[in-house]
């Protein structure tokens, strides 16, 4: 029984080129240029989700440093009372197991103090409010902190407010 055009596997209808065209050439160069149009796809998309994970993330450290300075106010008002209490009244040792707490619960948030007493002054995370003639401590060295400073990681919340050791004139000549 001879076969018909239609059940033969391998007999494909194909458009008659026009003249001048290669039909092969054709078909290939449109496969090329749709495949270069997905690989471009496919990248815009990977670099989208990219950036759009890098805002994400830069928006919750923006959000978690403005919590912390938010707090860091009631941990100010704390610190401004343990000033004024007496050492041995039963206010100020409410007040340091407040403040204790208070500074565990930024320690388990990774917010840590900057600014100690010996420290070298860094203009990064060091604001001076004074200066201190002595040579009983290294030039550019904390003497005292006037108001603790906070970092988030290397984010710096509130620069250390500080005091810092000058050399006196007589021997920084």
């Amino acid at each position: 029984m001879p076969s018909s055009p239609e059940s033969e596997p391998h007999a494909v209808d194909r458009p008659d080129p026009e003249p001048g065209e290669a039909p092969d050439n054709d078909l290939a160069g449109e496969l090329a240029k749709a495949e270069d149009r997905h690989r471009r796809a496919l990248a815009d998309l990977d670099n989208y989700r990219k950036r759009s994970g890098r805002d994400a993330d830069r928006r919750v450290q923006e959000a978690r440093a403005a919590v912390v300075r938010d707090w860091l106010e009631a941990l100010d008002s704390v610190e401004r009372a343990l000033r004024t209490a007496e050492p041995e009244s039963a206010l100020f040792q409410g007040l340091r197991a407040v403040l204790d707490q208070m500074d565990a619960i930024l320690a388990r948030e990774g917010v840590e103090r900057i600014g100690k007493i010996g420290d070298r002054f860094d203009p990064r995370r060091h604001q001076a409010v004074g200066m201190h003639a002595t040579s009983d401590v290294p030039d550019q060295s904390i003497v005292d902190v006037a108001r603790s400073g906070f970092a988030l990681g290397d984010q710096v919340i509130r620069p250390a407010e500080v005091i810092v050791a000058r050399r006196p004139a007589a021997e920084a000549g």
